[in-house]
């Protein structure tokens, strides 16, 4: 197969480098960096692909980033591959104030007297048990047990309901300014790969004539 890995990867080594990447953090924001400007769009549809990537990478909606940012560029049209590189905002090193941004804004947004700083820390905890309980109900339907909705209805009303409702503030603004300092970078840069490109179109036609020029001569002797 063309794109198979050439290292098999264990699943202990694929979980590690889903949290840090192999080269580390900084190299995988470079190489999304340098994909993102490489893009063959216009930069206002590029950076309309990264505003939905990152204000997507705000929501509660783990697992499904991928998906959902690709369906919101779709319907603003944003390039849909800048939209998936630009969730990599939501990274394990950025998660901790995302969530508590979120959070923060909904528990504000909607009124409830919860301590943002409590849940933020046994958040992990909470969405892992959330997991679980919706598995727990699932495979329900197909035996004899009764499904138990009572600690996934806590879990929506006290953690994905307000960080739903508040990831849509910060979301937002983080992605129009993300979106305002991409289209001037992204507009320099491809200007500068076309005349890059140009330069190098007009060497080579410059190499041909001088070789026909060459061939052409009478030769002396």
């Amino acid at each position: 197969m063309v794109f198979k890995r050439r290292d098999k990867r264990n699943w202990l080594r694929a979980t590690w480098e889903a949290i840090y990447p192999k080269g580390g953090w900084t190299r995988a924001f470079h190489y999304v960096r340098h994909r993102v400007r490489r893009l063959p769009d216009s930069p206002e549809r590029i950076a309309r692909g990264i505003f939905v990537g990152v204000f997507t990478s705000f929501t509660p909606f783990f697992g499904m980033h991928f998906v959902f940012a690709a369906l919101f560029a779709r319907i603003i049209n944003g390039n849909i591959f800048a939209s998936i590189l630009a969730t990599f905002f939501g990274n394990p090193l950025t998660f901790v104030p995302i969530a508590y941004a979120s959070l923060k804004t909904g528990y504000w947004l909607t009124g409830m007297n919860v301590d943002a700083d409590r849940v933020r820390h046994g958040l992990g905890e909470m969405f892992l048990s959330a997991s679980h309980g919706l598995w727990f109900n699932f495979m329900a339907l197909f035996s004899n047990r009764m499904p138990e909705w009572t600690g996934l209805e806590e879990f929506y009303n006290d953690v994905f309901y307000p960080y739903m409702i508040g990831s849509l503030i910060p979301g937002i603004i983080t992605g129009l300014i993300c979106y305002y300092l991409s289209v001037p970078v992204i507009r320099a840069y491809q200007k500068r790969r076309n005349k890059g490109v140009l330069k190098a179109r007009l060497a080579r036609l410059k190499e041909k004539a001088a070789e026909k020029t060459s061939k052409k001569a009478p030769e002396k002797g």
